[in-house]
């Protein structure tokens, strides 16, 4: 990995943590000598990307990376233009619905609105969705190009609970399964007692840029349920990508 990279890598690893972290846990964290860490959490200072409290000595991340979200969402509005459909589909759903975004290599969450339901699943701004274990992930993978799906495949598959596919194959099928029926399904996949449905937001020529996901209790959700769910999901993806880019609907067919 570059030096460019690793300190990117660095910062990533800064912004999922839920509070400051000395020097040496950051170091720990990434993989890093203490200097090296030193060097970057210092380059990154200066430029606003983290900051260090003064009396802890402790580090965060910083407010540049907010002004480039608000440059980058005032220019390319994505929330502005999906919140409202993420809204009523989670109102008609009454689970929690989420709208995630593929950067950087990974899919992760970008808007989550709440279940009203005492028993609901809870999901954090920020979390990564993995390809295989996830339906957002799953919905995402089924429309990219072949090559790209054997690319993540290629990679470890992360068994998250005794439910997860791992097997290449197995999630080949699943992916042919969402490709067909527009929707994925995920039972259990990254976490016990959770199925969720998902469906990608596609650019004019169909390739996928996030995803619209409701998820459930398993508990409380029939099968003929989820798959309205996903038919839900579905439509409010398909607005979103008609909102964003226009009056040109994104392609059927999953490109080569």
């Amino acid at each position: 990995m570059s030096t460019i990279g690793k300190a990117l890598s660095l910062l990533d690893t800064l912004s999922r943590l839920d509070k400051e972290a000395g020097l040496t846990d950051i170091a720990r964290l990434c993989a890093l000598d203490k200097a090296t860490a030193r060097r970057f959490l210092v380059e990154l200072e200066k430029h606003g990307f983290v900051e260090q409290d003064q009396d802890t000595r402790r580090y965060r991340i910083g407010s540049a990376p907010v002004r480039l979200a608000r440059i980058r969402e005032a220019r390319f509005p994505l929330l502005r233009v999906a919140i409202p459909f993420i809204k009523s589909l989670a109102e008609s759903s009454t689970e929690t619905v989420h709208l995630s975004e593929f950067s950087g290599g990974q899919l992760s969450t970008i808007h989550v609105e709440d279940s009203p339901r005492a028993h609901r699943i809870m999901i954090d701004v920020g979390s990564l969705l993995p390809f295989h274990a996830t339906a957002s992930g799953l919905a995402f993978l089924a429309f990219c190009p072949r090559s790209e799906i054997e690319e993540a495949l290629r990679k470890t598959l992360e068994k998250f609970t005794d439910h997860t596919v791992v097997d290449p194959q197995r999630v080949r099928d699943l992916l042919d399964e969402t490709a067909a029926r527009g929707f994925s399904i995920s039972d259990q996949g990254l976490e016990a007692g959770v199925i969720s449905t998902a469906a990608p937001i596609r650019t004019p020529n169909g390739h996928p840029i996030g995803c619209v996901a409701v998820a459930a209790p398993l508990s409380r959700t029939a099968k003929a349920t989820i798959h309205e769910f996903g038919a839900q999901a579905v439509a409010a993806a398909n607005a979103i990508s008609e909102k964003y880019y226009g009056s040109e609907r994104p392609m059927g067919t999953i490109p080569s």
